[in-house]
């Protein structure tokens, strides 16, 4: 089985494709890709893999622009670190994925899928997959959000927002004006909607924009604090673990 594997971060690319050929040894790695357009370049020109493990964020932007620009049909693997990004949908759509950190397990189980989804991408992906399609490639996205406040609906243009956080169990949208909306969708969801070039989950409970940012500092424990243009209940703090990421987001701008 020919897998190909498109990941930005080499060290998890190499680490991936090890466990990939304990899992089935006779699978054969045939490339390792870092970014949007290698990958667009590679499957529009190269022999089509058997299967491909996908990462979610990549180099120079969202896995899901390759999808525009070129057809595949072979069974996709996704990869990613952010439980935000549509998991659900596309398990409800029979593709598989690998939450980081992934274990053998996790590619055990990804395989075991994959026997039951060769001809997956052979008819035109349903309008769900579509409609994640749409709105993460970059430079695209939900625009407003419908918000309620003093017994009347108001329209909030994303470009307004200033970042959403979760508390006590409610998501909170935030202007830049410091004006403060409650709205039903869950930090995941707003996730799904939202432009990846513009918004980064920098951990659990925030959300932010990028225009929103005022600069960035090293904090405790290998995180990063960021500066943002309003007051929010605490601090704006990255996860280790999406540190590096999230500075390579920042230098993409």
């Amino acid at each position: 089985m020919k897998v190909l594997v498109i990941e930005d971060e080499i060290k998890t690319a190499k680490a991936l494709g090890r466990m990939i050929v304990a899992v089935q040894p006779e699978s054969t790695i045939v490339q390792y890709i870092e970014s949007v357009a290698m990958a667009v370049e590679y499957l529009s020109g190269a022999e089509i893999p058997d299967v491909i493990f996908m990462d979610i964020q990549l180099a120079d932007g969202n896995c899901f622009e390759i999808f525009s620009q070129v057809k595949i049909n072979v069974p996709v693997i996704f990869c990613t670190a952010f439980d935000e990004y549509a998991v659900e949908a596309f398990k409800s759509n029979g593709v598989d994925y690998i939450l980081k950190p992934f274990e053998k397990k996790d590619i055990q189980s990804a395989f075991e899928k994959i026997n039951n989804l060769k001809n997956f991408f052979q008819n035109s992906p349903d309008r769900k997959l579509e409609d994640i399609l749409n709105n993460l490639t970059t430079g695209r996205g939900k625009t407003n959000f419908l918000v309620f406040s003093n017994h009347k609906y108001n329209n909030i243009p994303v470009d307004r927002i200033a970042c959403f956080y979760s508390q006590f169990g409610s998501t909170v949208l935030v202007t830049f004006d410091q004006k403060e909306y409650s709205i039903p969708q869950s930090l995941d969801e707003i996730g799904q909607l939202v432009s990846g070039s513009q918004f980064f989950r920098i951990n659990r409970q925030y959300l932010i924009n990028f225009t929103a940012i005022v600069e960035v500092e090293h904090y405790f424990s290998r995180k990063l604090l960021v500066s943002l243009k309003i007051t929010t209940p605490e601090k704006p703090l990255v996860t280790k673990d999406k540190a590096s990421r999230f500075l390579q987001w920042l230098e993409e701008r």
